[in-house]
């Protein structure tokens, strides 16, 4: 499992947690606008765990929990026994991912062994190869969605969807006709696309709504906006 990345301290990629976040190297995904190119790609350095968990135990006590990303953390075998050895340290685990493999989401949810789940979901149905830029299995997004949905019973478990909305590639109508294919979605997050210099693909034309266009289909939609 390659550790590619960490911030050592965050207080917004764990809602209402102070956290660390570990960035996990690879991804099956290929959308233009992703931010972490490099983890996507499989470049970047390679972090030693060893070195990740001398640093949690020393830090700890400032700590209420750690979010796993990417990347998609869930291609790694070894994640179940990865969060297992932060999970023995007292602290919560979030996880983000794409939803592409419901076994293993599964098997975190059904061992306790993850706190807090956010999936992407990135457009429509029909949509979705299109914004991913890649083949994919729309029956393993379904079946985690799901998961999501009937695990929110769970003490102790939270969830939420999330999706990057830019101009090109979603349109009001194709956002509210993504909500509607999941009608028992959990808290849902319009995350307003920005571009820092380094997307995946810089040649490609990406643009934002504006933060007045986001709050109206905050509003028109009844979902949250970031």
């Amino acid at each position: 499992m390659k550790i590619a990345g960490i911030v050592k301290s965050s207080l917004i990629d764990y809602p209402g947690k102070a956290s660390t976040v570990f960035f996990l190297g690879g991804c099956n995904f290929r959308c233009g606008y992703c931010h972490n190119s490099e983890l996507v790609q499989g470049y970047g350095n390679e972090i030693d765990p060893e070195e990740l968990f001398d640093f949690l135990k020393k830090r700890k006590r400032f700590l209420d929990g750690v979010c796993i990303s990417g990347g998609e953390p869930t291609l790694h075998k070894e994640l179940p026994e990865f969060v297992k050895e932060i999970k023995e340290l007292g602290l919560a685990v979030k996880l983000d991912t794409n939803g592409t493999e419901p076994d293993m989401l599964r098997d975190l949810i059904e061992k306790g062994l993850v706190d807090y789940v956010a999936m992407d979901i990135k457009g429509p149905a029909y949509k979705y190869e299109q914004i991913a830029r890649s083949p994919v299995n729309l029956g393993n997004i379904k079946e985690s969605a799901k998961l999501l949905t009937d695990a929110r019973s769970r003490e102790g478990f939270s969830c939420e969807f999330r999706t990057t909305v830019c101009r090109e590639l979603l349109s009001a109508e194709d956002i509210e006709r993504m909500i509607a294919e999941y009608p028992e979605a959990p808290p849902w997050y319009l995350q307003r696309f920005y571009n820092p210099g380094n997307i995946l693909d810089n040649e490609g034309i990406y643009s934002a709504y504006s933060s007045e266009e986001m709050e109206e289909l905050g509003r028109r939609l009844c979902v949250n906006v970031r």
